[in-house]
This record gives structure tokens, sequence and C-alpha cells, in this order.
């Protein structure tokens, strides 16, 4: 496992703000953690990051204990925050160039690394302008940038698109996953669900300091009721027979459909298909429909998700 922890606990004063954690996140993946503000994402984000202090527990990043190989750790990670750590007063090159200098890297080698992330990033047109003058997507962009120029084999994003616009966040997501495909582990937290949705390959929901879900999204959906599968025939005498084959549905006589409860898993499908199918009941089309995450945060924490 790339980041491994056990028992994770941390309290300011006398407020418990991370109270038993165990998370596991495998290589090459990304690992969404979900929760309201205040939850605790960005502590643990904090911890796992070495710039924090946990109380209690094991924590394991990159194959490291964070706090006896913090230098291992931060060598091996990189981390982009809630706010922006480009510096208005420099160009977007020279943003990038100090963060080659700080990694130590030689002058050719800093050159062609910021280059090539400049290129990557679609920021080479802009790169002699000011950090100033780019818009909220390209701070971004020339953010994570920076998080790069030390080939980071874990990059923590701590609610990465907050503040963008839609196309600049569907850029985001395309960057992340272009990194994971070439092996990079991203450990992602956020407010907006559809990002987890999309992205992350594994979701923990943190509530009050605790693991209180966690699941691939389909999974974490399928554990919420409301789940259904939506059945059209092509005449009354296949939607009667299939109301007797299947008991429990409601039913649109003049769509000629049911609607039967269902998680929407293949083995509830396969079921569903072979009981119609002993009874020679014509399916014309079928469709499965299960609550999105938002249903899932909600029902597990008892807030909205954005």
């Amino acid at each position: 496992m790339t980041i491994a922890v056990t028992g994770l606990r941390r309290s300011f004063g006398g407020q418990v703000v991370l109270d038993g954690l165990d998370l596991q996140v495998p290589s090459g993946t990304v690992f969404s953690l979900l929760g309201a503000n205040g939850a605790g994402k960005t502590t643990t984000v904090k911890i796992l990051s070495t710039l924090l202090r946990a109380d209690a527990g094991d924590v394991r990043v990159a194959g490291h204990d964070v706090a006896r190989e913090p230098d291992a750790v931060r060598a091996a990670i990189g981390v982009t925050g809630q706010f922006s750590a480009v510096d208005n007063l420099l160009t977007g090159e020279e943003n990038l160039r100090l963060m080659a200098d700080l990694h130590h890297l030689s002058r050719a080698d800093g050159r062609a690394r910021v280059a090539g992330l400049l290129a990557r990033f679609d920021l080479t047109d802009a790169a002699a302008k000011p950090a100033s003058t780019y818009s909220g997507g390209m701070r971004r962009r020339l953010d994570l940038a920076m998080t790069l120029v030390g080939s980071p084999r874990v990059i923590f994003l701590d609610e990465p698109t907050t503040g963008l616009d839609p196309r600049s966040r569907r850029d985001m997501w395309q960057i992340v996953r272009d990194l994971v495909a070439a092996g990079t582990t991203i450990f992602l937290t956020t407010q907006y669900l559809e990002e987890a949705d999309e992205l992350a390959d594994r979701i923990a929901v943190l509530d009050h300091g605790r693991i209180v879900a966690e699941g691939t999204a389909e999974e974490l959906k399928r554990r919420i009721p409301g789940g259904h599968v939506r059945l059209r025939f092509t005449d009354q005498d296949g939607l009667d027979t299939a109301m007797w084959a299947l008991g429990q549905a409601a039913r649109d006589a003049d769509a000629l459909t049911l609607r039967v409860p269902s998680d929407g898993s293949p083995r509830e499908l396969k079921a569903i298909l072979d009981r119609l199918d002993d009874r020679a009941v014509q399916v014309e089309e079928l469709s499965v429909h299960t609550p999105d995450l938002d249903d899932v945060f909600l029902a597990i924490t008892g807030k909205a998700g954005r």
C-alpha cells in the first residue's frame, strides 16, 4: 500500500478532530476522502504530508513512517492545498524555476523540467506573464505543475477545484487521470461529489473524525434504498406476465413499464432476467437507476453535499 493508516487520532484542545482513522490506499489509484466542512479532511492531509503531528496511530506513506522518517516522506510526495501556493509577483515560468531550485535540480535539468511542465499544462504562451494575471483555472494548473517539479510518487490534492468554473474543473480532472495512468497515487479531498464519482477508485466518507462508509462509488450507492430497474415491454401481455413473475413492482400500464426495486448489482439483474426468460417474456428496454453520491452523503452524514 502506498498509504497505510491505522488508529490515527488528533485533537485540538479538548476537541477530537480525528478519532481512530484506518485507511489503505493502493499504488496508482485515486482515493477520495469526502466530508463536510470541519469533518477533518484537511487535518488528515496535513498529518499524512508531515505538516502536522498525530496524537496517536501508525501512518506510513510511500513505505516510510511519517513520524520517524518525515524527510523520506517529503521526498516522495507533492501537496496541492486548498489555497494556491503561486507567487503572484513572479511569472509562471519563474514560479516553476523557483521550485526546481528548491528541489536542487541542475540548471539544465531545471530548464528542461520547467519547459516540459509549461507545455504539459498548456501554460507556455503565458509563461512570461505575472501569475497575478492568470485565470483561476490557469493558477490551479500552475499550482499543480509546481507540485510535479519534484516528480512525486504520491500527490495530495486538498479540494483542488474549489472555485473553478465547470470547464476548468473538467480540465483538472483530465490532468488527474493522466497522472494516475502514469502510475502516480492521488489522495483527493473534495466536497464536490461529482468529482469523487468521476475520479476515485475508492471513496471514504469522513464524519466527526471517523470513517463512516468506504467503498467504490457504486458500492456506496447500492447501500442507499431507492435503487430500481425499469423494464419496458412490447405489449400488454408481456407486462401482465412480468408483473405476475416479479411480484413486487410498480406498474405503468400506459408506458408498458415496470419499476422493480433492486440494488442494480449484476446478480440481481441476472435473477430478474432469468425469471422473465423462464416465462418467455421479451424485454424491450432495461435501465438501472441507483441513488447518486449526493443521496449517499446525505443519508450517511445527515448533511447535503455540494
